[in-house]
């Protein structure tokens, strides 16, 4: 299937790696390119939503921002995957934790996503769909981390549609059954792989704690995440 370039992306046929990181915020995408890649070349900006390709170790690899929602993330993943010929994506954002043994500024890997989202009901399945990463990815990540030295959860995420929930007990609903964090786009993202055949990991850095009120600021967000995109980045 070949419909490039798109509405959302100029880039051309091969201007894309076969790995792609996908931050939400499209300036940690500036950010990571200029800070890790070499010869860093922008390739689309449609919107605003910025993508680069350059080498890491000698290694081609892409990123790009993914925006905020299923709804953005699944469009540019969906294109990534069936236009660009992209092989595997790995999302590296921020998330809010839910369990007292989860800090700010640890690092977790959604090995599932759990949804509030509809997302699914594309697919007509008889049933309630999974979504979870790539095993080969996962433990790629998790080896990574440890020779870093760098200790991740890995564990079950939320990802949701909503983040002014009016109803008021939802976070400690999933919290009862063991939920990591929440963040708004992995399923989606690990729904179009799946469908796709391709391969996707969610990454998150907490950037604040749901119960404590602990944050981090929104500059500490975009360049503070160091250790996740350095994990990311040997996954190329």
């Amino acid at each position: 299937m070949s419909n490039t370039p798109t509405a959302h992306n100029h880039a051309a046929k091969g201007d894309f790696a076969k790995t792609v990181l996908m931050p939400g915020d499209p300036l940690r995408a500036k950010y990571i390119a200029e800070t890790y890649l070499e010869n860093p070349r922008q390739v689309t900006s449609v919107r605003n939503m910025f993508g680069y390709t350059g080498k890491y170790h000698g290694k081609e690899i892409s990123v790009m921002g993914g925006g905020m929602g299923m709804p953005s993330v699944g469009i540019y993943s969906y294109e990534l995957f069936h236009f660009y010929e992209v092989d595997q994506i790995i999302r590296i954002g921020s998330a809010g934790a839910l369990q007292d043994h989860v800090k700010v500024m640890d690092v977790v890997i959604g090995m599932g996503a759990c949804t509030d989202s509809n997302y699914a009901y594309q697919y007509g399945l008889p049933g309630t769909f999974a979504p979870i990463a790539d095993y080969e990815l996962m433990s790629r990540a998790i080896a990574a981390a440890k020779e870093q030295g760098t200790n991740v959860v890995v564990g079950n995420v939320l990802s949701s549609d909503i983040f002014y929930n009016q109803c008021k007990d939802a976070n400690d609903l999933w919290r009862s059954m063991g939920v990591l964090a929440v963040e708004m786009e992995a399923a989606a993202l690990y729904m179009n792989a799946a469908k796709a055949g391709k391969k996707a990991l969610c990454m998150l850095t907490i950037s604040d704690h749901i119960y404590t009120g602990e944050a981090l600021s929104a500059e500490e967000r975009q360049v503070g995440f160091g250790k996740m995109m350095e994990i990311a980045l040997e996954l190329a």
